[in-house]
């Protein structure tokens, strides 16, 4: 087992020199490396966090390495350490004693006080080369604590904005803004705490940076496999909106809901949701008010051959969202060869680049919404095609396999690809 790096000082906040910690030495560059992963959401949760990390790891089995990840039990009698296949990839998974979040329709967690005392019966047992935590939150925070002091190198990626959990903290509002205070101090002070620091997208570093005093965060994307999406850029048969994600209050599904009202009729146009969510009752009973609700049908949870069926099959995605920091399922209708229409907001636009693959509007404008879905509905179809082509040529940056070899670099202390 190769000796762990020395830790560096303490006083001295690492994140802010990311980019010439990366140049470091760490293990020996060319075998197979034993990386743990921590992270507070993964499978059976459903979102664009878990879903990166699930690839990531996959990712790096199918490449040689001994992965193991650290996440949340799916019931409080199911934690232990077990062999699980991700993505078709055999790994080892340590699901920690967790508990369902009451005001959250699916969320479990790992009580925060117990967090460094797993982290330290992992460390002790794993002994890892690198640690990768996915979140400050609870299992990445006692980790990054743990692995500092055994001289572990730590590599932090951030998906979360603290905003987008006050909808379930049942809290007042001054109390909301004290919360998202106190989140985004642990975050600095945990962030301070690793060798690098990644994010999806340079807007998403940008405002991390802003939020925080951290410097040299690194936009990694999160990548997709572009092979496993089937993309159609013939003419439809029928006017299909998609949207791909969970139903919470900062997607505001409920304005493409108001945006399908204000459409002309004669395009006929339905809209399918995928995805669950706490606001799914609410957004059926938005549907009725609106009238529109026989031409929307909300999936649920679909499976991974459904849903490249819709991205095939549907003429443009919608996602209205204000808290993306990068946004797979976007990725994902790119790859399919869909045109976007997307809010003009935090990475949304690193994404959509209004008038080649799409058009970005004005976040909660449900007219400007309706009347660039218009425009796309009705294009010509050399116009459709040329949108359709730039979403394919747009998302190829994005190959999951760039991504693995930029983690992998920062894993062994290589200068990151270009």
């Amino acid at each position: 087992m190769t000796t762990p790096a020395t830790p560096s000082d303490p006083s001295e906040p690492a994140a802010s020199t990311a980019s010439s910690a990366a140049l470091e030495a760490t293990p020996t560059p060319d075998r197979p490396l034993r990386i743990l992963i921590g992270a507070d959401t993964f499978l059976p949760h459903v979102n664009g966090a878990a879903r990166f990390a699930e690839r990531l790891a996959a990712g790096l089995v199918a490449r040689g390495h001994d992965v193991h990840v650290a996440a949340p039990s799916v019931g409080h009698g199911n934690a232990g350490t077990a062999t699980e296949v991700i993505e078709d990839q055999p790994m080892t998974m340590h699901r920690l004693p967790a508990y369902r979040f009451l005001p959250h329709d699916w969320l479990t967690f790992v009580l925060p006080w117990r967090s460094k005392h797993y982290a330290r019966i992992l460390l002790d047992e794993i002994k890892p080369d690198v640690v990768h935590i996915q979140s400050h939150i609870v299992i990445g925070r006692g980790l990054a604590r743990e692995a500092r002091k055994r001289g572990i190198p730590v590599i932090a990626t951030n998906h979360v904005m603290a905003e987008n959990i006050l909808d379930f903290t049942t809290l007042p509002d001054f109390l909301d803004r004290i919360f998202v205070e106190l989140a985004w101090a642990d975050a600095e002070r945990t962030f301070k705490m690793t060798r690098a620091v990644t994010t999806p997208t340079r807007k998403a570093a940008d405002f991390l940076e802003s939020t925080i005093d951290i410097s040299g965060v690194i936009p990694i994307s999160c990548g997709i496999d572009r092979s496993n999406y089937r993309p159609d850029l013939t003419p439809r048969d029928a006017n299909r909106i998609l949207f791909v994600g969970r139903l919470t209050t900062e997607k505001h599904i409920d304005v493409v809901l108001k945006a399908l009202s204000q459409l002309d009729p004669a395009l006929d146009v339905t809209f399918d949701v995928v995805g669950g969510g706490d606001q799914r009752a609410k957004l059926e009973t938005l549907a009725q008010q609106l009238g529109v609700a026989s031409r929307v049908t909300f999936h649920g949870h679909a499976s991974e051959e459904d849903l490249r069926t819709l991205y095939s099959r549907a003429s443009v995605f919608a996602i209205a969202s204000i808290a993306e920091l990068q946004s797979i399922a976007t990725m994902e209708a790119m790859a399919s060869g869909l045109p976007i229409v997307a809010a003009n907001a935090v990475a949304l636009p690193h994404l959509v680049h209004d008038g080649e693959n799409g058009y970005l509007f004005e976040p909660g404008n449900a007219d400007e919404l309706a009347a660039r879905l218009t425009d796309v509905l009705t294009a010509a179809p050399e116009e459709r095609v040329r949108m359709q082509q730039a979403s394919l040529d747009a998302v190829a940056v994005h190959d999951i396999n760039r991504t693995l070899d930029t983690f992998e670099a920062l894993y062994r202390g290589r200068p990151l690809p270009e």
